[in-house]
């Protein structure tokens, strides 16, 4: 025996992993296939956004907010459909709606201080993400929980990563990237090690696609293996097997949201070794992607997170009804999209509100939160547009302005011949809301949402949700016109574990030795999400996990 545990993948749910198992005094081999540049994974990249439980930044915001409302909300949003097996017992999703009742009670409780704990704190104000599909126990925060950690997905990383240095200074844990595990060991029905490739090394920068050459071989032996190897969002092949017919046909265009290395090998390696996958067709991706115009990897797409006051149009020109606006329903309007036989969207709007209201989802794309420079965030609201939008709207080729409508149509048909949009029919629909600004009454859905936003503190301070005016208005151009696609992202199914992270088979029994954490397990029990995110969840499902299984092997230990 090498260690007492392997940590298969050294992203934010392994490193968590790791470090349990170390601070228990357990020796630890940590594997990952790409090089020590990339280590945190892709949560390194996120906006790191956190979902938090009638959190002291809550009631500052005026937000009245509580467990019980927050498990109304996740509930309505999983839509759990699996619960039972057809022989009575639990069915693919119990272990995923347990695995759910405890992250919303930690994150109702303890995550905040453990965070703190380990120097994490965040942005005074909150973020209102999915706002949902407009029912009360349906899909949807009814509040805003999202809270922005100072650092963003890097500065989540960052504790971890010099706990588990720490750990290596000492002895307790060995590191090795450019490690492949390429099968789990196995031995009488039980998990004893890894087997794999070492790959040549490689200078490539973080999230650069790296070389595959195999330069030698691997076996560690361990009491424990753990693995937290991400999901599939960097396999566009493994996306369209699983896409589910719910969210109409898979995209022919997918922008890729994480790095080539989250490719999803570890589902089918455990699997082999006696591991059960669960609700595969279950996935999230974002409709709101722009090509990145200074790519890091392969295909590189970027996030729009919009506040609620962009028009929406699909490729045809037909304005998208409620509740599919911007922030409110991501799923929902996946699917609306891709039964319009097209591959994109648009957003029309004027420079006002791309400024106002337009962020940039990632790490590398909001420096200031990144860096912590606080005042350059305070600057922020007062800022016309952010430097990193207006280098899309300088650079990015979805991104186009005009004076006019007619304008800025014909630029929209000559970027997508294929469906031209007919100007007086756009046109006709954006006068039309419009006139809905004009006084307090309206039966616009979306009026009326930018009405309940302005209302909430957090939106009006950082003009996330701008004052209503005419989109028209000249006084708030140019006009903007951005064109969107389909962004892939998360995996929200995955290895089937109990509470304790381990990992159980087919007939829903554990694989002795053998545990999972991160989104390879659907972030816990294999769909703690069911069918759609509350985001914040993500990356904090991979501390979750990672401390749970990490904590629950130490002790099996």
């Amino acid at each position: 025996m090498d260690a007492d545990a392997v940590v298969v993948g050294a992203g934010l749910a392994g490193l968590v992993a790791a470090c349990e198992l170390a601070d228990a005094q357990r020796s630890v081999v940590l594997l990952d296939q790409e090089s020590e540049a990339n280590l945190g994974g892709q949560a390194w990249w996120s906006f790191g956004g956190l979902f938090l439980v009638d959190s002291p930044e809550q009631r500052r915001m005026g937000v009245h907010d509580s467990l019980e409302l927050a498990w109304q909300d996740w509930q309505g949003s999983a839509g759990w459909d699996r619960l039972v097996a057809p022989d009575g017992g639990p069915g693919p999703d119990h272990w995923g709606r347990e695995w759910a009742r405890s992250y919303v009670e930690w994150a109702a409780g303890e995550k905040r201080a453990w965070l703190r704990e380990r120097g994490v704190s965040f942005f005074p104000v909150v973020g209102w993400a999915e706002r949902g599909d407009g029912t009360s126990g349906g899909h949807g925060n009814s509040v805003p929980r999202f809270h922005i950690p100072w650092g963003t997905g890097t500065g989540l990383v960052a504790p971890f990563e010099k706990r588990v240095r720490e750990h290596m200074a000492g002895g307790r844990i060995v590191y090795r990237p450019r490690h492949r595990v390429d099968e789990l060991v196995t031995s009488v029905g039980a998990v004893t090690g890894v087997r794999g490739a070492v790959l040549a090394p490689d200078a490539s920068p973080r999230g650069v696609a790296s070389n595959r050459e195999v330069t030698g071989g691997f076996e560690y032996g361990a009491e424990v293996v753990l693995v937290a190897a991400g999901g599939i969002g960097g396999d566009h092949s493994l996306v369209r097997a699983h896409w589910p017919s719910r969210l109409g046909e898979a995209p022919r265009d997918l922008l890729t949201g994480v790095p080539a290395h989250v490719d999803g090998r570890m589902l089918a390696i455990t699997e082999a070794a006696g591991g059960a996958v669960v609700n595969r067709d279950r996935m999230w991706h974002y409709t709101e992607g722009v090509r990145n115009w200074d790519p890091v990897w392969p295909g590189h797409g970027i996030r729009i997170l919009p506040g609620p006051s962009s028009l929406w149009f699909d490729a045809h020109g037909d304005r998208l009804p409620s509740p599919f606006l911007p922030g409110f329903d991501t799923l929902g309007t996946l699917g609306h999209l891709r039964r319009t036989g097209a591959e994109h969207s648009w957003f029309v709007l004027n420079r006002s509100i791309v400024g106002k209201e337009f962020a940039l989802s990632g790490s590398e794309q909001n420096l200031d939160l990144t860096e912590r420079r606080y005042r350059d965030v305070l600057r922020r609201p007062v800022t016309k547009v952010q430097p990193s939008v207006q280098a899309f709207l300088d650079h990015g080729e979805d991104w186009l302005t005009a004076d006019t409508l007619d304008q800025l149509v014909a630029r929209m048909n000559a970027l997508e011949p294929d469906h031209p949009i007919d100007a007086a029919h756009l046109t006709r629909q954006v006068v039309e809301r419009d006139r809905q600004v004009d006084n307090e009454f309206t039966k616009d859905a979306q009026v009326a949402a930018i009405r309940v936003a302005r209302r909430y503190r957090g939106d009006r301070l950082t003009k996330r949700a701008f004052p209503l005016h005419r989109i028209l208005d000249p006084k708030h151009g140019p006009l903007v016109a951005v064109r969107l696609r389909v962004l892939s992202r998360k995996t929200l199914g995955g290895l089937h574990t109990d509470l304790s992270g381990q990992v159980l088979d087919t007939a829903g029994s554990p694989v002795p030795g053998l545990y999972a954490a991160g989104e390879v397990a659907g972030f816990g029990g294999g769909g703690v999400h069911g069918y759609r995110a509350l985001e914040g969840t993500f990356v904090g499902g991979c501390l979750f996990s990672g401390r749970e299984a990490g904590r629950a092997a130490a002790a099996a230990l």
